[in-house]
């Protein structure tokens, strides 16, 4: 295997716990949130931003079109940073051991522009890669195999040399597929024990 020279981050459930469900669940209660994801596709509407379109007007055009939740669905933007909390502490802290001993480290992420931009105000550490591959600005989202070839081409590090993790498995195939490393990310201390095998950090380094 080859040695790894960048390694790239997903965020939404990688550094960032991202359950939409866990929210709504939360202010409107189980049974309604479960009425409203089987009457409209959400993540669909989420889509959309993450692929570029205007965060408010996407939502809000969602909520217009469907009264019957049209509060609810206002939600997604209006309390967008509740959706998408809290910090996973040791991914960030693996991020940042990372940098500390020189390693490059990017983002790859599915992320609307706006609600991007705004993330960073609550989520310093957003700001620390030295690489952001944000779908929004580039037009498509994972796991296209564009997204894929537009970082190859960017980094200029050979595909092999990547090391990248992401917690959907149709995320991880396609870079697979492109010849990167990965890990399907369970949790932080999968993520940390894998950059320990690679010889990336210690185990004290890795929080282990």
């Amino acid at each position: 295997m080859a040695a790894v020279d960048a390694v790239i981050f997903d965020i939404g459930n990688v550094l960032i716990e991202w359950q939409p469900e866990r929210y709504y669940d939360r202010v409107i209660g189980e049974a309604r949130r479960r009425e409203m994801f089987a009457a409209v596709d959400l993540h669909a509407m989420n889509d959309k931003v993450d692929l570029g379109g205007p965060f408010r007007e996407t939502i809000y055009a969602m909520a217009d079109a469907t009264p019957s939740f049209r509060d609810e669905i206002r939600m997604w933007h209006d309390h967008w940073i509740e959706l998408a909390t809290p910090v996973i502490d040791h991914s960030v802290a693996l991020l940042r051991a990372l940098r500390a001993k020189g390693a490059p480290v990017f983002a790859l992420t599915n992320f609307g522009i706006e609600s991007f931009d705004y993330a960073e105000t609550q989520y310093p550490f957003l700001g620390e890669f030295d690489r952001r591959y944000i779908s929004g600005h580039m037009k498509v989202i994972k796991p296209d195999p564009e997204i894929y070839r537009m970082v190859e081409e960017d980094c200029g590090v050979a595909p092999d040399r990547l090391l990248f993790t992401d917690d959907r498995s149709d995320n991880i195939d396609v870079a697979r597929e492109r010849g990167w490393q990965a890990h399907l990310f369970e949790g932080p201390e999968g993520w940390a024990k894998r950059l320990v095998e690679e010889g990336l950090l210690s185990k004290a380094e890795a929080g282990l």
